[in-house]
């Protein structure tokens, strides 16, 4: 995985939203309505900069853990 600093984080947050924002930091870049327009923008933003992408799953087997988002 590529270095914390170099990667942004999409998951959800305990209100229902989704936020963007990168490993290490405690403030969210930017809040979304639904994961894939969280995805798109993170998408839009990491191939602009050379960030990595990871999300958090709120569902699932891989509830809590770390994805490498694609």
């Amino acid at each position: 995985m590529a270095e914390k600093k170099n990667t942004y984080m999409v998951n959800k947050r305990e209100d229902g939203k989704w936020q963007v924002k990168i490993i290490g930091s405690d403030r969210a870049i930017k809040l979304f309505s639904t994961k894939a327009e969280a995805l798109d923008y993170t998408k839009t933003m990491a191939g602009n900069t050379e960030k990595g992408i990871v999300f958090k799953p709120s569902k699932g087997a891989n509830k809590g853990k770390f994805t490498k988002a694609k």
